[in-house]
């Protein structure tokens, strides 16, 4: 799956790259699904604000939705944003701490599998958290405007739209050495995967089901060149591969030197649409990473994908369930754990 792997990068040569291979096409969707949680935080509600600040949802909502027509790469950049987010100590908005200058111990922001972290994620939440803050001062977490903003993008994309729950503070620990052992990589085993997942709370539903958030983004050529050449090591590139696929990465990301820029979609049929096309590319050798088409794969992953690649709305709560789970790994509650940060990148 690796959600690490969630990029983009100049438009030039995005479209290049589609113009060649990809042909884009879905429409919005309007449904609203409900998270079916069966431990729903206690402390944490969808109404959490409903005194204290009731129109966040439309405040939050004024910015995605602008982010999203400026920049649609604004939607996988928070989404991949939620998800080291909460996968590193929780959802506490931890990832969006800058490191001290001159510290010994750099912030979570700054570890290397953060560092290809786009920056309209970042801009989406400190541009929501700057509005937000001119309505209800002090009020409202960077942790709970992330999660918001990250379902905002879901639904703009053409996905479901879904009530999150919202109560979170924002903690007071982000470094840098807890997000490696934390975060999937590319070519994760599934066993790796689940074991991850699981350590999260997370079942190996929710593992397939979170990594339908491939249905949009790219990622660069570093994270799959190795099954077009060589894949583990063999000099041949990965058998899992569709051969159009392979010829077609082939031509932008060359074994050796190339432009380190170039970016694929995880999605080939419909890369900016938010649908389920992403189980039926698997199924038919076209995911990107090698830990997306292992899902295809093992035999413990492999009926969920053939399950959600045949229903949308089936994937569609299936993934609304799993981010409700997702948005609750390790809450901050009360100020002798948390903070209400006015500026979401610096402790208060």
């Amino acid at each position: 799956m690796s959600l690490p792997s969630f990029a983009s990068t100049s438009p030039s040569l995005v479209l290049t790259f589609l113009f060649v291979f990809f042909i884009l096409s879905g429409t919005s969707s309007c449904l609203v699904i409900h998270a079916n949680t069966t431990r729903p935080h206690r402390q944490l509600s969808v109404n959490y604000y409903a005194k204290s600040c009731p129109q966040i949802e439309q405040l939050v909502g004024s910015v995605t939705s602008q982010k999203f027509k400026e920049s649609p790469v604004s939607g996988p950049a928070t989404i991949r944003l939620l998800f080291h987010d909460c996968f590193v100590g929780g959802c506490d908005a931890s990832i969006l701490i800058a490191s001290k200058p001159g510290s010994k111990e750099l912030a979570e922001k700054d570890a290397e599998d953060n560092r290809e972290l786009k920056v309209e994620g970042f801009e989406t939440v400190k541009k929501a958290k700057e509005l937000v803050e001119t309505k209800c001062p002090g009020v409202v977490s960077c942790a709970d405007i992330l999660v918001i903003a990250a379902r905002d993008y879901v639904h703009l994309a053409g996905g479901p739209y879904y009530q999150v729950k919202k109560g979170r503070w924002d903690g007071k620990i982000s470094t840098a050495s807890s997000v490696a052992f934390n975060i999937p990589r590319a070519n994760s085993t599934v066993d790796q995967l689940i074991k991850l997942f699981n350590s999260k709370g997370l079942t190996t539903q929710d593992l397939v089901a979170l990594s339908g958030a491939h249905t949009i983004g790219f990622a660069h050529c570093k994270h799959f060149v190795a099954r077009l050449y060589s894949y583990r090591g063999m000099a041949q590139p990965d058998p899992e591969m569709d051969p159009k696929l392979l010829h077609a990465l082939r031509m932008y990301c060359p074994n050796f030197g190339g432009n380190s820029d170039i970016v694929a979609p995880f999605d080939a049929t419909t890369p900016f649409v938010f649908d389920h096309a992403y189980y039926g590319n698997l199924q038919n050798k076209m995911g990107l990473l090698a830990s997306d088409q292992a899902l295809a794969l093992d035999p413990r992953t492999r009926p969920i994908v053939q399950d959600l690649a045949k229903d949308k709305q089936k994937f569609f709560q299936a993934f609304v369930n799993a981010m409700d789970k997702l948005s609750l790994v390790k809450v901050v509650r009360g100020k002798r754990h948390g903070e209400k940060r006015r500026d979401c990148s610096m402790h208060m």
